[in-house]
């Protein structure tokens, strides 16, 4: 038999097979592992043995909401929901990818209130009650692309961060907003260690917070939010790297000056303040040019902003996005 050999296909954008019959564990944040053994001496000291389980998809409770077309990815297959529930980053709850899914069932996400502080006209609080009730829940399916280099396609249920901006009344004195995860070590495990300053911060510009594709979530799949994938309630910004979508939100705080986020006060050098996809600007350890999204077997070209360049470049509008990364 004449078998065609072809050099097209480079080795580095195979996955081992291995690690594809495994795809949970293929990565570790290098960085996050290393400065908690530098701590600690040792990753299990940071954790008690769990014995429950996460949620599955139908153990959730139900969420109705409209689909929105407009601002959905259309001709994309959706990630599967074990694959997006169990290979997470979110620190609170261990470095590894399966600790959220391990973990975060600790967390009590009831009762819940988000505190809106700042340069706004009305301070207030919101319970995630009134939240559920009262905004018109919508569901979009966006792309989450993460910083190391993979990627999933998930159907998001929510609304735009604006709308409950605006029942504060920003004042014109805010330009960044800034968001704040709940600091709760007895129930997020991780808290315990110093891998970073907690509570976890996030933030943007305003023009970015209002922008119609940047959004509160509430729940994926039909389904409320997962512990492990940010409940009660999380950013979700796509076009930038997942780090900036923050989970867990309780404080939402309009400043006239720009915060410094968590990752960025860690690792200024490797984590910016906008942190927008851009394949054209490498992490100093490993390029961003290609991607891997979860349940494929090759790798993919990363597009600019993620695929939303015609929505949000305008934003960045005569800014040196490598200076500004």
């Amino acid at each position: 038999m004449f078998i065609k050999r072809t050099t097209a296909i480079k080795s580095s954008d195979i996955t081992d097979e291995t690690i594809y019959k495994n795809r949970r564990q293929f990565m570790q944040s290098t960085l996050g592992l290393g400065m908690a053994v530098a701590t600690t001496g040792s990753l299990s000291t940071l954790f008690l043995p769990n014995t429950a389980q996460a949620l599955t998809q139908e153990e959730l409770p139900a969420l109705t909401a409209t689909k929105n077309e407009t601002l959905s990815l259309t001709g994309e297959d959706l990630t599967s929901f074990d694959a997006a529930t169990t290979y997470n980053n979110f620190y609170e709850f261990g470095m590894d990818k399966s600790d959220p899914a391990a973990y975060a069932s600790k967390l009590k996400t009831r009762p819940w209130s988000i505190a809106v502080t700042g340069e706004v006209a009305k301070p207030g609080h919101l319970d995630i009650e009134d939240i559920l009730k009262g905004f018109a829940l919508e569901e979009r399916i966006y792309r989450l692309r993460c910083v190391e280099g993979w990627s999933m396609v998930i159907p998001w249920i929510g609304f735009s961060l604006s709308a409950l901006l605006k029942r504060f009344e920003p004042t014109g004195n805010a330009k960044f907003v800034e968001f704040e995860t709940l600091q709760r070590p007895e129930e997020m495990l991780g808290q315990k260690s110093r891998v970073l300053q907690w509570p976890y911060r996030e933030g943007l510009r305003i023009d970015e917070a209002m922008h119609p594709l940047t959004m509160l979530s509430v729940g994926l799949y039909g389904r409320m939010l997962p512990n492990q994938n940010g409940a009660p309630l999380r950013l979700v910004v796509p076009w930038k790297y997942g780090f900036k979508s923050i989970k867990s939100i309780v404080k939402i705080n309009l400043l006239e000056t720009q915060p410094v986020s968590t990752w960025e006060r860690s690792a200024p050098s490797e984590y910016g303040f906008y942190s927008n996809v851009n394949p054209n600007v490498p992490h100093p350890r490993w390029s961003q040019a290609r991607e891997r999204r979860i349940g494929d077997f090759f790798k993919r070209d990363t597009l600019m902003f993620n695929g939303y360049e015609e929505q949000v470049a305008s934003l960045y509008s005569g800014m040196d996005l490598k200076k500004n990364f």
